[in-house]
């Protein structure tokens, strides 16, 4: 396939590549993103640790903390990066929950969710001067309630809590 650029912004690149997929000529519009890392989180509560966070153009939108990869970074060294400076918490442990693709067929962003564990508040947000945001903690079955209502819209919140609830058989 050949590749051309068309933009190339902080986060993200849009590519038109052009070719052949089994002997038919075809073009695709494909938004480049490194990818991101995502956090499933228990306060020692046992309750989820969510952000309520600004995301232009949906206004406020609760998820759970997560970030985009730094270019050559891990997406598991992301998750322990972006849990601290979203919610002050460190973990020991980070454990592989589901890993997908948010918009297949025009996004080649690959979001990584991972389960904290060893969880311990460590110190005071660490925010981008772009990032608003604020911490929230609610009851697992209370974040299941919210996305079954389609209060929570965020598609990696929803990976992650049913992913985490299913295999817990929660839901």
């Amino acid at each position: 396939m050949k590749k051309e650029k068309i933009y190339e912004g902080k986060i993200l690149g849009l590519s038109i590549y052009t070719g052949k997929i089994e002997g038919r000529q075809v073009k695709r519009e494909v938004i480049e993103h490194r990818g991101a890392a995502a956090i499933l989180a228990f306060d020692e509560n046992d309750k989820v640790i969510l952000v309520k966070q600004h995301r232009f153009p949906h206004g406020y939108v609760l998820e759970i903390p997560a970030g985009t990869l730094e270019k050559k970074e891990a997406p598991i060294k992301c998750a322990f990066r972006e849990l601290q400076e979203e919610t002050g918490y460190n973990a020991k442990k980070m454990i592989p929950l589901i890993t997908y693709y948010p918009s297949i067929g025009y996004n080649a962003e690959v979001i990584h969710c991972y389960l904290a564990s060893g969880i311990k508040k460590m110190g005071e947000l660490q925010l981008d001067e772009d990032e608003i945001l604020s911490v929230v903690k609610m009851d697992l079955k209370k974040v299941i309630r919210m996305i079954k209502n389609g209060e929570i819209q965020d598609s990696k919140t929803i990976c992650a809590i049913l992913t985490y609830a299913s295999k817990k058989k929660l839901n």
